[in-house]
């Protein structure tokens, strides 16, 4: 979890540090105003113990360099952009990101800065009146809905590769819609009762007392302190939109050209892939795993200036050899032109097949399970090939919805057996569906030879194979006429555990990473390591003479 959540540079974890610093500050300020909704004490008591906080000198040390360090790495990230083109959630926070510090400068200066220069009692009600006959009441409202879902989306964004998140999504949109509509609320509750008392001359009198109201000359001043703030927000933007235009003059100057076999002759800049340079210029190029050098579908002949490329890392030069790619070949995820090149493009997204990306291929990490009958071969010798079918229709009838009950699809059968795959939102889920689903089989098949007992016929036995690991699905087949199905190493490697079964006498054997996976919490102790026909590392497994006894393992 910690490798997922801090992943990335310094200027990352900064970024997300200084974020999570304002986002609190954010969330226990938007509390505070919703409490007017209810009394003023609560309101202004909830005020004066985050004040204990931040406007104690750590605090505000912790407060204004999250603020500074936030707002500048915001625009050092633009600066080293290559492209303003960017996905419509990052286009969006980027946007907000930057509207910010129209309003909260003043704000800020009206607050903070008339607090310690004028020793303003800045109490909620001072702002609300200050806010309230005029348009800024809605510039601030509007800037709080702002900073709200600027704040959510880079929360989003930080959180999403999780677990957990997907989970809590639809109940924290709940949460996200409610802070911000609980806000405006409680501001528009303490502020029609707050003017109403300052419409009152002898009241007012008492107000402009209480706050220490700033005197015209000291509202003039921070005007200008103002005014003074926007315009070096605005010369900072200009620099970082400068530097990134000359950056990229620069890289222009600093290009290369390269010429694709049977399309276009463009000039890139240098220091991207050829598969980055592909995508940028909207030019087809397969690529299924995303440029992750996991798959060969990018891969391009380089006809001319092949010489100038380094040679090919071990993880391109490994995937090279597994699909005996011919001399000239290389992966376009893996390459960086500096010199012209002369790249032939060996599969054309917009060439023969029109299908989704998906359809051709998504990885993802799920169990497998891989069940087959036991003394098939010498059971039905000598009988009738509508027998058989019959027979294995009825045994497949009565241990398929146990698998699919608890989320599995069977992925296909292979006779007396079949192939099923846990495809859920997430690795642990699938993992502990797949043992779930182990469980189930086995009370299935343990009612069916009860059934076939009371017909004189032999009992059925089977061996069972649960392993977890990265699997490919996608169609395979002509165009038009294909099949969803999966691919990957974790199928065989259920495949040889279920036939390890056999010479165990065991009805399942399950990998110790579905087990992991799961939260598994049984005896362990007869765990075992298998070297696999295919596999090129021992895999460690538990043996179960009855998959049912995993139920009772679980719920240890």
């Amino acid at each position: 979890m910690k490798s997922v959540l801090w992943q990335g540079g310094w200027t990352t974890r900064l970024r997300i540090t200084s974020g999570l610093v304002l986002f609190t500050f954010a969330f226990f300020h938007f509390i505070n105003i919703g409490l007017g909704l209810f009394h003023t004490d609560y309101l202004h008591g909830m005020q004066d113990g985050r004040h204990a906080i931040t406007r104690h000198d750590l605090g505000s040390v912790i407060l204004y360099l999250a603020l500074f360090v936030h707002a500048g790495l915001a625009l050092y990230s633009i600066s080293q952009r290559r492209t303003l083109r960017m996905p419509f959630a990052v286009a969006s926070q980027v946007v907000l990101g930057l509207l910010i510090p129209l309003q909260l400068i003043s704000h800020v200066v009206h607050t903070r800065y008339a607090h310690e220069i004028y020793n303003v009692n800045d109490e909620m009600g001072y702002i609300i009146i200050l806010m309230w006959p005029n348009s800024a009441i809605w510039m601030q409202s509007l800037l709080l809905l702002v900073v709200w879902v600027h704040s959510c989306i880079g929360l989003h964004m930080w959180l999403r590769l999780t677990q957990w998140w997907p989970r809590m999504v639809p109940y924290l949109i709940g949460l996200a819609v409610f802070i911000p509509s609980f806000a405006l609320a409680g501001l528009l509750t303490e502020g029609r009762r707050i003017w109403a008392d300052f419409a009152d001359p002898f009241l007012r009198d008492q107000y402009i007392e209480h706050y220490n109201w700033p005197s015209p000359e000291a509202f003039q001043t921070m005007f200008n302190v103002k005014n003074n703030a926007l315009a070096a927000f605005a010369v900072a933007l200009g620099v970082s939109l400068a530097v990134f235009v000359i950056r990229k003059l620069w890289r222009r100057r600093h290009s290369v050209r390269v010429k694709y076999v049977d399309g276009p002759e463009i000039v890139a800049e240098k220091g991207m892939t050829l598969l980055e340079i592909s995508q940028a210029n909207s030019i087809p190029h397969t690529s299924l795993c995303g440029g992750k050098g996991r798959c060969t579908t990018c891969r391009v002949i380089i006809e001319d200036g092949g010489d100038t490329l380094p040679t090919p890392s071990d993880v391109e030069a490994r995937s090279l050899a597994a699909v005996s790619a011919p001399e000239g070949a290389r992966l376009a995820c893996q390459i960086r032109p500096t010199e012209p090149i002369t790249a032939f493009r060996m599969f054309r997204p917009d060439g023969g097949r029109s299908r989704a990306h998906a359809s051709q291929g998504q990885e993802r990490e799920l169990a497998v399970l891989f069940l087959d009958m036991r003394g098939f071969t010498s059971r039905t010798t000598g009988q009738l090939p509508y027998d058989i079918v019959f027979l294995l229709n009825r045994f497949f009838d009565a241990i398929v919805p146990a698998i699919t009950a608890d989320g599995g699809v069977v992925d296909k059968y292979m006779g007396d057996g079949l192939l099923a795959v846990f495809e859920t939102s997430s690795s642990e889920s699938s993992a502990k569906a797949a043992l779930q689903a182990a469980a189930d089989v086995s009370r299935a098949l343990d009612r069916f030879n009860q059934q076939l007992e009371t017909e004189g016929s032999p009992r059925i036995r089977i061996g069972m194979g649960l392993h977890l690991g990265d699997l490919v699905l996608g169609e395979i087949g002509a165009d038009g006429n294909s099949a969803r199905t999966i691919i990957g190493d974790a199928v065989n490697v259920a495949s040889r555990l279920e036939s390890e079964t056999k010479a165990l006498g065991v009805e399942l054997l399950v990998s110790a990473e579905l087990l992991h996976a799961a939260g598994h919490e049984g005896d362990l102790s007869n765990m075992r390591s298998f070297t696999l026909r295919g596999v090129n590392q021992p895999v460690s497994a538990l043996p179960l003479a009855d998959a049912a006894e995993l139920a009772v393992h679980r719920a240890t």
